[in-house]
């Protein structure tokens, strides 16, 4: 079951980095992120698992990049549907 969760997580990341590549999706959006996300914590478990700590240590701070991605997404669609900052330049 490790095994195929972690050639899930390698075909996830794989799938998104082709994505990017042939420009089907932005690397900036949100459907880039939840699949690098998924695929790093899959593939994270998997070298955890069977001891591959440099691996498992590399695919933790992966999901961490886009975790602050996604929140940093999220609270830009919050700041630019609230009325107080229509108009006004965000980071």
């Amino acid at each position: 079951m490790i095994a195929l969760l972690g050639w899930a997580g390698a075909a996830v990341l794989l799938a998104a980095y082709a994505l990017v590549s042939s420009k089907r999706i932005t690397g900036d959006g949100g459907v880039f992120q939840v699949l690098n996300i998924v695929g790093g914590a899959a593939l994270a478990l998997n070298s955890a698992v069977n001891g591959a700590w440099p691996s498992a240590v590399l695919n933790v701070i992966w999901v961490a990049i886009g975790a602050v991605a996604m929140f940093r997404l999220a609270r830009k669609r919050t700041r630019q549907s609230r009325p107080e900052y229509q108009g006004v330049l965000t980071r």
